[in-house]
């Protein structure tokens, strides 16, 4: 299982899944702060028993400094190669605003590849936080995933 939560703010790009998203702010963090991939890119090494993501591409480390995540989960995919084949992925964003369910196909078309699996392994869901908490109040965008791991 993986998860994720940053703020947004202004002067940064919205990506989710990869995907740019047109908003007036962005998510907050050292790297491109990719809350989807991010989640997911926790579900997969947690799967093959490789730690998070921070151990694996800490912010302390100006290598990662705005990179892409969807660069990071390729280099997830070439880690856990070795170790057996990503089964699926099933993940839910949560975010007050933008909608994302009009970006939800290219967001799996992105991780999908960045993966090499069909995008039929990469289920992707949209919710809203219902008016509640930060993400509720448009503070933050969160999201949620699990992956199965074929050893």
């Amino acid at each position: 299982m993986g998860y994720d939560i940053h703020r947004l703010g202004p002067g940064r790009r919205l990506v989710v899944g990869g995907v740019d998203i047109p908003f007036p702010r962005g998510l907050v963090g050292h790297s491109d702060a990719d809350v989807l991939s991010h989640a997911i890119i926790d579900a997969l090494l947690g799967a093959f028993m490789l730690g998070d993501i921070g151990r694996s591409f800490p912010d302390s480390d100006a290598a990662y400094k705005d990179i892409s995540s969807v660069d990071l989960l390729a280099r997830v995919r070439e880690r856990i190669a070795p170790l057996g084949k990503i089964g699926y992925i099933d993940s839910t964003i949560v975010a007050e605003a933008p909608r994302m369910a009009e970006h939800i196909d290219a967001m799996r078309e992105k991780i999908a590849a960045a993966l090499r699996v069909p995008a039929e392994k990469v289920s992707i869901k949209a919710k809203t936080a219902e008016g509640l908490g930060p993400v509720g109040d448009g503070l933050a965008i969160e999201a949620y995933a699990i992956a199965l791991a074929e050893r």
